[in-house]
């Protein structure tokens, strides 16, 4: 919509009884408080899946305001990620919307890599997100026919973002998840999620249990056995590990391609095939394997196969001790459900991510309340009513963030077009009448 439209509209809610009455209901934060309208969407979260939608919009002139609580775009990657961390697939799978990686990275960009290509992008595409904005609250107004986006600043400040559209951009892994464990109180010992984790030299010579044996979990232990301490890794669930590479091809890759001419279910058959030729029996030691094969499981709950990089070969070797599920902790001490009791002097909880969308998302529509995630299922999950939209949930890393955020894109850029051009005054009249 024009600019002049909108600072007319801007002009007269100072005047608008209706947000007057709606906003400035505390007097103390009214003073504190301004109101910003957004000709385009507001992108909450300045990840991945959040440039990804702001630059899919930029290259069809649409503007958008990108709103980031951290200090930094992909905050979850610089600020809460191990320093061995690496792209877990190979870069062509992990590339945002129109840039792809430098010719000269490795097949498996490391974190630094992965970043370095993020603020290049953001750079490319000329996004600049609003950093230290935490976005309090998100609403539609059925009456302005428009989202009211409040968010609050370091200082306590608070800003009204009102704008036609929203995209939901936080993604899944938005906040730790932290198990609730019987006696956790009781450790004495150092006790931190892998959010916090970033190196193994902390630990050296430490006797650490790992609880969670996804990628992260796997990871941290062989990080952990590369610094000289002495992990065991919790085992709570049966997990199907694969090797990283296949017949000289990346698993995800082979697996792509295959499925282009078998189903899914023989795919996974010739994939545990070959991962039993090059792994052995896993169950041997204690990592038993899911009934569904990888790829359906992935398909039907999201879970995530770990793709090896060396640690079943530390777990053979004895260097990592596997155990099965904690029943409570005590003083310097981990009891688990066999009865057993060891002593350990840290634990590292790698328990995944969550979604944060209903703590400040108002809807309940197109959200689960439970789990934060759009509640259908993937490819359709992108788009909701009255101009919400949803990227990064799609238990398909950045391959289907980047597939939702083109989506989104022509989205909007259809109503752009059509309603930005043809109703603008229609459109005015009816919400300022």
């Amino acid at each position: 919509m024009g600019s002049n439209y909108w600072r007319e509209i801007e002009g007269k809610q100072a005047h608008d009884p209706l947000l007057i009455e709606k906003t400035n209901s505390n007097s103390n934060k009214s003073r504190s408080s301004q109101f910003k309208y957004v000709e385009g969407p507001v992108i909450v979260g300045a990840g991945p899946s959040g440039l990804a939608v702001a630059a899919s919009l930029k290259v069809k002139d649409v503007p958008s305001v990108v709103l980031e609580r951290s200090n930094c775009i992909a905050s979850l990657w610089q600020l809460k990620t191990y320093d061995r961390l690496r792209v877990h697939l190979p870069k062509q799978f992990c590339e945002l919307p129109f840039m792809g990686f430098p010719n000269d990275f490795p097949t498996y960009p490391t974190k630094e890599q992965f970043i370095q290509y993020l603020e290049d992008y953001a750079n490319k595409f000329d996004i600049k997100p609003q950093f230290n904005e935490t976005v309090a609250q998100a609403e539609y107004d059925c009456t302005l026919r428009l989202w009211r986006v409040k968010s609050v600043g370091l200082n306590g400040e608070m800003t009204e973002y009102v704008c036609r559209w929203l995209v939901a951009a936080t993604g899944e892994n938005a906040e730790p998840v932290m198990p609730k464990i019987e006696g956790i109180k009781e450790f004495g010992g150092s006790i931190k999620h892998t959010s916090l984790y970033k190196c193994g030299a902390e630990f050296r010579s430490k006797k650490v249990l790992v609880v969670g044996c996804g990628n992260s979990g796997m990871e941290v232990c062989l990080d952990l056995c590369n610094h000289d301490a002495k992990p065991s890794i919790v085992v709570r669930d049966s997990v199907h590990i694969l090797p990283r590479e296949m017949l000289g091809k990346s698993t995800f890759g082979l697996s792509m391609w295959l499925l282009k001419w078998l189903p899914m279910r023989l795919v996974d058959r010739l994939l545990l095939i070959v991962s039993w030729l090059i792994l052995g029996d896993t169950s041997r030691f204690g990592l038993d394997r899911p009934s569904l094969g990888p790829l359906e499981l992935k398909n039907l709950s999201g879970k995530t196969p770990v793709l090896d990089v060396g640690t079943l070969a530390k777990i053979k070797s004895g260097d990592i001790k596997v155990l099965p599920s904690i029943k409570r902790l005590k003083r310097h001490a981990v009891e688990f459900v066999d009865g057993k009791i060891e002593n350990f002097e840290a634990i590292i909880l790698a328990t995944g991510y969550r979604s944060n969308v209903p703590s400040w998302l108002k809807e309940g529509q197109m959200f689960s309340k439970k789990d934060g995630l759009p509640r259908r299922a993937f490819p359709n999950g992108w788009k909701g009513e009255c101009g919400l939209y949803a990227v990064g949930f799609t238990k398909r890393g950045i391959l289907g963030a980047s597939m939702d955020a083109k989506r989104i894109a022509e989205d909007i850029e259809r109503y752009w077009k059509v309603e930005a051009k043809h109703n603008t005054t229609t459109f005015a009249s009816s919400l300022l009448s």
